[in-house]
Parts: C-alpha cells; sequence; structure tokens
C-alpha cells in the first residue's frame, strides 16, 4: 500500500481502493462457496504497508504527504477493516504480515540496523492482535502471525495449504524460485513445507508455478508511481488478488479491483 505517497491520487485513492478491494473479497465469498467448503479466510499483509522516510536516503521525504505515524495509523485501521469485515464471515480467520524494506523502523545511512523483525509492517498487525483479544468472545476464532524474533518471514497452516510468506526484497527479480529452494534447503525453516509462497515489493502482478508449488505476487495498491513512469511508461494496475486454495493446490486465483 505504501501509505503515504503522493503520487497519482495519493493516500485517499490508495485507502479507498484497498477498503474497496477488501470489501469485494467478502462478496466474493458466497459465490466461491457454490464449488467450495470454505470454512478458512486468510489474509496477507506483504510488507510495505508504509511509504517511511527512510527509502532512497531520504529522497523521497518532500513527496510524502503523510507523517509516519499517520502512515502506521492508516495500515492499522485498514488491518482492522479486515478484521472485522471477515471474523463473521468463517469459522477460522487468519491474518499475517512480513516486514518489507520501506517499513523498517530503524535506517541509519540507508540501512536497516536493529533486528529484521523491527518493522512497521508488522506492528501494526500486532496492535491490531492485541485490540482483537479484549474480545475473545467474538474474535477468539482471528489468529495474527507475524515473523519470530530476527526473522523476516511467516509460515501458516491454511487447512491443509501451507502458505509462506514474505517480501521480495530478498531476492532478484525473477528469482523467486531460488531463493525458495535455498530457503527450504534449511531443515530447521517451515518453507521446506510451503504449497504456496505470497510476497509483496513489486508492484506488478505477477504468478508462477514450479512442479507443485505456486508463486503470487499481487499488484500494489497505488494508482500510480511517478518515478516507474518517468522511467518505464507505465502506470500502475491496483488489486488485490482472491485465492482459493484446496490440498496444496490453488483452483482459483482472481485480481480483485
Amino acid at each position: 500500500m505504501q501509505f503515504g505517497k503522493m503520487d497519482g491520487d495519493g493516500a485517499a485513492g490508495t485507502l479507498k481502493r484497498t477498503i474497496e478491494c477488501l470489501n469485494r473479497a467478502a462478496d466474493l465469498l458466497e459465490l466461491y462457496r457454490e464449488r467450495f467448503d470454505i470454512g478458512h479466510v486468510h489474509v496477507a499483509w506483504l510488507g510495505d504497508h508504509v511509504e517511511g522516510f527512510p527509502s532512497q536516503g531520504g529522497a523521497n521525504s518532500w513527496r510524502t504527504d503523510l507523517t509516519l505515524t499517520e502512515q502506521v495509523r492508516l495500515t492499522r485501521r485498514v488491518m482492522l477493516h479486515a478484521a472485522l469485515t471477515f471474523a463473521p464471515l468463517a469459522g477460522r480467520v487468519t491474518m499475517a504480515a512480513v516486514p518489507g524494506n520501506y517499513g523498517e523502523a530503524v535506517r541509519i545511512a540507508g540501512k536497516g540496523v536493529t533486528r529484521y523483525d523491527d518493522s512497521h509492517d508488522t506492528e501494526a498487525l500486532i496492535a491490531v492482535r492485541d485490540a482483537l483479544e479484549l474480545n475473545p468472545e467474538l474474535f477468539v476464532h482471528v489468529e495474527c502471525f507475524v515473523p519470530d524474533t530476527d526473522e523476516l518471514t511467516v509460515v501458516v497452516d491454511c487447512s491443509g495449504t501451507v502458505v509462506a510468506h514474505a517480501h521480495g526484497h530478498q531476492w532478484r527479480p525473477g528469482k523467486h524460485f531460488d531463493w525458495w529452494k535455498g530457503q527450504a534447503f534449511n531443515k530447521a525453516s517451515a518453507m521446506h513445507q510451503a504449497d504456496l509462497l505470497l510476497a509483496g515489493h513489486l508492484h506488478h502482478e505477477f504468478v508462477d508455478t514450479d512442479s507443485p508449488r505456486t508463486f503470487i505476487q499481487p499488484p500494489a495498491m497505488e494508482s500510480d508511481s511517478t518515478w516507474w513512469r518517468h522511467a518505464k511508461g507505465t502506470t500502475g494496475a491496483p488489486g488485490l488478488i482472491v485465492a482459493v486454495t484446496k490440498d496444496g493446490e490453488v483452483p482459483v486465483k482472481e485480481v480483485v479491483r
């Protein structure tokens, strides 16, 4: 989402699209239930939720018209909206968040200098989890996941489909499966069990498969990156991806705009 950027229609446009897409995804549940027995809804927050100020050595500061606290507040409230929207619609609701490079809480000289999990991207979801726990009668079936201490990825079992979450700044564009294979070589990592990898970072929709495993990169929610348009000529195609998983497979993948 990168809340805070003035590009395109700014934070207001990004917020409006995000809320509308979440609501549309909730409406689609009834349609998908005509084909699938859906009892579990999962929402993935894949990093770069805020624009922040440290990117490019602070060069984007003038083009960032929300304060950092306002950016985090918007992120937190969007996550809470998702929880409140989907909680009545499924017997189990899970949400997971991972750190992006824009969300690093402390950067000095262009580099993160604290733990890898020290991120506004994940702290927003932790705050939402704290709020939901205040009313266990309504939200006992809603779970929130973030990476462990000093980690960047989180893996969640979604009704038999093991879903990994990461931010794409960890690999070069197009090298997602190479990175995944390297992570899976470590038996201590849950990445070797994953059926599906979800990742943010690059701003366009991309779906790829390798044997039984699937990679999904949803588009960014911004309408435009002025820097990218000047460099490449293209604008954004914002939206979110709604997918249905079954026994490790992903039979349905749809972009919601």
